[in-house]
């Protein structure tokens, strides 16, 4: 009796910890033949490297005969094999140590990965720990200063409450916004809102609408967007195939947006392959640095990677948010631009999403999340964030308290009402002039003052569709808006979005990491490039930054009391 009594009674600290939100998560032990492992499967390959006539013949165990597409693709365009026999013969743990040594510039670095194999890369990050690939992080980000980007989202895809959250998410400080659709077919609406929006909070913002790439990049060249990254790759060629595409077929879609002026970045990410069932039983990070190899012989600015989409694959394994660190990390060995995910909501506990996100933030990154939610999360059409619009001031915080660039700023509620007001009345004047349905006095100020979707008043669809398709049929561009704008009393946006317009036949802004501030100056790994090699040196806050992120509207003056 007295056992049976005993087996049945619950410890009463461990009930409390069952009801604790980290405990909704979901977790797994490894399965490395199913690729349920995060960096190091006893089935990843052995680094090594066989290089005949200026050819890579052997890479990683495989030899050439045997190379799958994405071998093939980083043998002849990634790896430098001048320099790949001597960097393969350096021992793993001593690069390790050159990557964190502040001593060894970023340079160096640089010359030694590019005759690194996928399998070396992977042998090296193992040996480091998660503070060690922060450091290196911090050394080895391309540009200087650290940014941000947002998602702009709606569920309704109202065209006049995004314009006002782009506003807002202007003035917050994100250099890049990005949005997408519930309907396919508003898509030329939501670019449009984000474009007037942005530009109305300051000049410079870069925008895209992530879209299937064709329509995406019509919208580049009607000069209704100015970047794009949603052009996924993936680590293993079963899954690559599975969306009918090459490592070919993607480099030639970058020269497609680069040739019109436009920025782009591949995406890709740890899980990706475990989560679509063709990871041929490797570690994540080996798949992932795969695409990281990719992404450099194929050209492109940067990546977007970080998991990404597939963030609770690896949340679930050991290790698993330190391999997406690695990720990140390994994106910079290459001189690539990151844009380091914590754009999807992956944990139920507020300590955990945090202590992922810092991992990123304390050691700066080109943008730090891609994007944080400029809009709640329940508007949130990319799934959802890991911080979101009501989590801004404990951001603020955390920046204040680290005495850490984050990428975004205070702002006065004031301020915040004022810009919303004028993206709406601007979107208002578009709408009028070009004769689309009609916005109200009504919903304008409805989104001036909205938190989300719900507390705007509903539009016509079947209208608003209509109209959203007469951008494409008409091809409305960037320019016509501008000159909308300037004749309706708007030249100060009027003028940012032709500013715009102008980047983009320079060309300056297609430079890695590039960003474009409110002088309309681009700033990017050319003329800002990380020149850290320890205390003193690289990224510090200025006094007007600081300034900037030590006065959140919460802090008091106590000289008043």
């Amino acid at each position: 009796m007295n056992k049976v009594t005993s087996s049945v009674k619950r410890s009463k600290r461990f009930q409390v910890l069952e009801d604790r939100p980290i405990n909704k998560d979901g977790f797994v032990h490894e399965w490395p033949e199913q690729g349920f492992v995060a960096m190091s499967s006893p089935n990843d390959p052995k680094p090594s490297i066989t290089i005949e006539h200026g050819r890579v013949v052997e890479l990683d165990g495989k030899s050439r005969e045997d190379f799958d597409m994405l071998d093939q693709f980083i043998a002849d365009y990634t790896i430098d094999a001048l320099a790949a026999e001597e960097v393969m013969e350096m021992d793993s743990l001593q690069i390790a140590r050159k990557l964190v040594d502040i001593n060894v510039s970023r340079t160096e670095v640089l010359k030694i990965t590019k005759g690194m194999t996928p399998s070396k890369v992977v042998e090296v990050l193992n040996h480091l720990n998660v503070v060690e690939l922060m450091m290196a992080l911090q050394k080895l980000r391309a540009r200087k200063m650290p940014s941000n980007q947002c998602h702009v989202t709606n569920v309704r895809d109202n065209p006049v409450l995004m314009a006002a959250d782009a506003a807002e998410a202007g003035i917050l400080g994100f250099d890049e916004q990005e949005t997408t659709v519930g309907i396919v077919r508003y898509a030329p609406f939501n670019a449009l809102a984000l474009l007037v929006g942005s530009q109305t909070a300051r000049n410079g913002i870069l925008t895209q609408d992530a879209l299937e790439e064709a329509t995406e990049l019509r919208l580049a060249m009607l000069g209704l967007t100015t970047y794009a990254e949603t052009i996924s790759i993936y680590g293993t060629e079963s899954v690559f195939m599975d969306g009918d595409d090459t490592p070919w077929s993607k480099s030639f879609l970058a020269s497609a947006y680069a040739s019109r002026g436009s920025k782009m970045r591949f995406t890709s990410g740890t899980g990706s392959e475990v989560q679509m069932a063709g990871s041929e039983g490797k570690s994540m990070l080996y798949l992932e640095v795969r695409c990281i190899m990719m992404a450099k012989g194929a050209g492109v600015q940067g990546l977007q990677n970080g998991s990404i989409s597939c963030i609770g694959i690896p949340a679930s394994v050991p290790s698993g948010i330190r391999a997406v660190l690695a990720e990140n990390l390994a994106t910079t060995m290459f001189d690539l631009e990151v844009a380091s995910g914590n754009d999807q909501t992956f944990s139920h506990s507020e300590i955990r999403r945090s202590a992922k996100m810092l991992c990123q933030m304390l050691p700066g990154t080109d943008f730090i999340f891609s994007g944080y939610s400029a809009v709640p999360n329940s508007d949130d059409m990319f799934a959802g964030s890991n911080m979101d619009s009501s989590d801004i001031d404990d951001y603020l915080v955390i920046q204040r308290d680290m005495m850490v660039d984050g990428g975004i700023k205070p702002v006065k509620e004031n301020e915040v009402i004022e810009v919303r007001y004028k993206a709406a009345k601007a979107m208002q004047a578009i709408f009028e002039e070009l004769g689309f349905p009609e916005i109200t006095e009504e919903e304008i100020e409805a989104a001036t003052y909205a938190n989300g979707s719900s507390d705007m008043p509903k539009r016509n669809v079947v209208d608003d569709l209509k109209a959203a398709e007469r951008i494409l049929k008409e091809g409305i561009t960037g320019f016509e808006v501008a000159l909308i704008l300037a004749r309706r009393g708007y030249e100060v946006t009027a003028e940012r979005i032709f500013n715009m317009l102008k980047q983009r036949v320079a060309g300056d802004y297609l430079h890695t990491s590039a960003i474009i501030n409110k002088d309309n100056l681009v700033i990017s790994a050319v003329n800002n490039e990380n020149d850290y090699t320890g205390p003193g040196t690289g990224y510090r806050l200025n006094e007007e930054r600081w300034q900037e992120i030590k006065n959140i509207r919460q802090a008091i003056n106590p000289s008043d009391y």
